[in-house]
């Protein structure tokens, strides 16, 4: 897991010097169908990433998104009409049975499918009709790492390329993640403060809340604590009961609007005395109990959750380290999960 982790400045590098202009060409060739809606169909880690897509598809273009919920499709035989609609399909091995039978299903339906995997020869890419490589390289661990940051990055140069932008925000971005996976020690001292959770509550707004999504899951598969991740609105619609000055909170603060919008739930939080860590600018690391600065000053806050994400990647590795658990051997799970 941490070798993958260390290896995603390469990653990135690679995508957006190799796969991008492959990637330009795919966005251009579905621009010219002008679909009219999009939905998202992804699992697991995928299933953030395609959170992250839906952000930035409503907000750079204001185009009307959705989850999909695959079983409609797999286990009760629905046939929507998808005429005209961008079905976007996330799989880091494209291998899963329920995500090829629904993508094929969405193409025999009218939609425009697009697979977006590690694995150009998988059988979603087989059944789709479009096809970007993320270009990750072979991942052998089973937690999800730099397949993750490397799909947010192609759906970023997707969109881009949808709405005729270069891309160029993501320029920064392999150099700022060689230098956030520099501080590993940072994080590790930061993973004492969880060696003996119970629980954890994981929040963000906006750009940032994929990240949270995703920080979660990987605390979960890895070191086993329930990590619990929400919405800072939804957070404060019930969930904020169950907080308290012994429950750690970890808040993905984007340096944007969505930071902004996180921050009357900041003073919620600190009200209630919680033990609350930010990952994010200098200034809300200053004012909370603990932190990880990330470099955001000039990069653009639809950019910045591939770099918020690798702390979080780091804090799951040190905290199952700790816990004397292996963060390469997580119980009960296999690589591709073969959900119908």
């Amino acid at each position: 897991m941490v070798r993958e982790i260390r290896e995603q400045p390469d990653v990135l590098r690679r995508l957006l010097d190799s796969g991008a202009p492959r990637i330009q060409e795919v966005a251009r060739q579905v621009a010219a169908r002008a679909p009219r809606f999009v939905l998202l169909t992804a699992r697991g880690t995928s299933d953030n990433a395609a959170l992250y897509a839906k952000y930035l598809l409503e907000i750079q273009l204001g185009l009307p998104c959705g989850l999909a919920s695959m079983s409609t499709t797999t286990a009760y035989g629905a046939r929507p009409d998808l005429r005209d609609v961008l079905v976007i399909t996330v799989s880091q091995s494209g291998g899963s049975p329920d995500l090829v039978a629904s993508t094929k299903a969405a193409r025999e339906a009218g939609a425009i499918t697009l697979a977006v995997t590690n694995n150009p020869d998988s059988p979603l890419a087989a059944v789709s009709e479009h096809h970007i490589d993320i270009m990750a390289g072979p991942e052998k661990a089973l937690p999800a790492t730099k397949t993750y940051t490397a799909s947010l990055l192609a759906l970023y140069l997707f969109v881009e390329g949808l709405r005729g932008g270069d891309g160029s925000a993501a320029a920064v971005l392999p150099d700022l993640a060689a230098a956030l996976i520099a501080r590993q020690d940072e994080v590790r001292t930061l993973a004492s403060r969880y060696r003996f959770a119970e629980r954890m509550v994981i929040t963000s707004r906006g750009y940032g809340y994929p990240t949270a999504k995703e920080a979660a899951l990987k605390l979960m598969e890895t070191s086993y604590i329930p990590a619990l991740s929400y919405s800072g609105a939804d957070l404060l619609h019930g969930p904020l009961a169950m907080v308290d000055n012994i429950s750690p909170v970890i808040a993905v603060v984007t340096d944007g609007r969505g930071g902004l919008a996180l921050q009357p739930v900041l003073d919620r939080l600190r009200g209630r005395g919680a033990d609350l860590v930010v990952i994010g600018p200098q200034a809300q690391v200053d004012a909370a109990s603990a932190g990880f600065v990330l470099p955001t000053a000039g990069v653009a806050e639809e950019v910045q959750p591939v770099l918020e994400i690798l702390p979080l990647q780091l804090l799951a590795y040190e905290v199952t380290i700790a816990r004397g658990q292996d963060p390469d051997a997580p119980r009960a799970l296999a690589k591709v999960t073969e959900t119908r």
